[in-house]
């Protein structure tokens, strides 16, 4: 809107330009050449690879937040602090492989469902599972992106893509690896007050 009796009429740009509608400038798995020093063939196996960790890291990721919030039994305060921590180094993970696939040239996987199409981790019920079993669950789902992510980090290696198997090694196997063993510790059978 304008004051239409000032000589310096004064132009509300404030108003928002919601609704506004128009075409994808990218197409999923669709690359865009890069000056990375990459070939393309390179780049677009890494980006494939990549997103299928991506898939499979959000869903760990939110399995994490899923037994944070349903676990229960004389464990629970510990399990829902380490649930939670879990849960923001995995979803530190999600954005660091997002990042490494856009600065391949690709589009990184986003939405749910997206993500719910993508993942090879099974899918756990609505309902709240004993504790020993979330654990498993999760120990299940880290082995499952561990396998991906060594054999991805080889193939990244194998087309030059040495950033590519860095972050794999550096970031996604190390964090998964560490997880794994806290985790795993949780379902060693040991006296708690008097050893045998």
């Amino acid at each position: 809107m304008s004051k239409s009796n000032n000589r310096n009429a004064v132009v509300d740009r404030a108003v928002p330009l919601d609704q506004q509608e128009g075409h994808e400038i990218q197409a999923y798995g669709h690359l865009v050449r890069l000056p990375n020093a990459l070939s393309e063939k390179g780049c677009a196996q890494s980006v494939d690879n990549l997103n299928q960790i991506l898939a499979d890291t959000n869903t760990l990721r939110d399995l994490y937040k899923k037994h944070h919030w349903q676990n229960a039994g004389p464990t629970f305060y510990q399990l829902h602090l380490l649930f939670d921590k879990h849960y923001e180094e995995q979803n530190d993970l999600v954005d660091t492989i997002a990042e490494r696939i856009q600065t391949l040239g690709g589009i990184s996987i986003a939405m749910a469902p997206d993500v719910a199409d993508a993942t090879i981790i099974p899918r756990p019920p609505k309902g709240r599972e004993e504790t020993p079993v979330q654990i498993s669950r999760l120990l299940h789902a880290h082995e499952l992106v561990l396998r991906e992510a060594h054999a991805m980090a080889r193939q990244a290696a194998e087309v030059g893509d040495d950033g590519t198997n860095d972050m794999l090694i550096s970031d996604v196997i190390r964090t998964n690896e560490k997880q794994v063993w806290f985790l795993a510790e949780h379902l060693v059978d040991v006296p708690l007050v008097r050893a045998d």
